[in-house]
């Protein structure tokens, strides 16, 4: 019996490292074009979170209110560069990561400026 399910856990692990060995991105390399593209996207993106953070509208919210509603309206921007990720032949679970990466470091810096809006506002009455 224990040596039946020994086999079947060695089965099962050598089957899941084959699916992990697709998402690995093989001996590949970005070109320069590539990554001018990505930088446009990511400044494109931060552009837009500035332009969100400065409407009026976001200071009548709590600043993680504020936060999640900028974050939704620059999510546009993300599906972009995923795109270029995608047409540059770049695996989705490596563009995933890299978008999710950038979505919260932006969502941890714009909370914290909103935070600190938030808090300089209540100072001063």
């Amino acid at each position: 019996m224990k040596q039946f399910l020994i086999a079947a856990i060695l089965l099962y692990s050598g089957i899941s490292m084959a699916a992990d060995s697709k998402n690995e991105w093989q001996a590949t390399s970005l070109t320069e074009e590539l990554i001018k593209k990505i930088q446009q996207s990511q400044l494109h993106y931060k552009e837009c979170v500035i332009a969100e953070m400065q409407k009026p509208a976001y200071n009548e919210l709590k600043s993680k209110s504020a936060t999640e509603e900028i974050i939704k309206q620059c999510e546009p921007a993300l599906g972009k560069m995923r795109e270029v990720y995608l047409e540059e032949k770049v695996p989705e679970i490596i563009a995933d990561r890299h978008l999710k990466k950038m979505r919260i470091q932006t969502t941890r810096k714009l909370l914290k400026e909103l935070m600190f809006k938030e808090a300089a506002k209540a100072a001063g009455q």
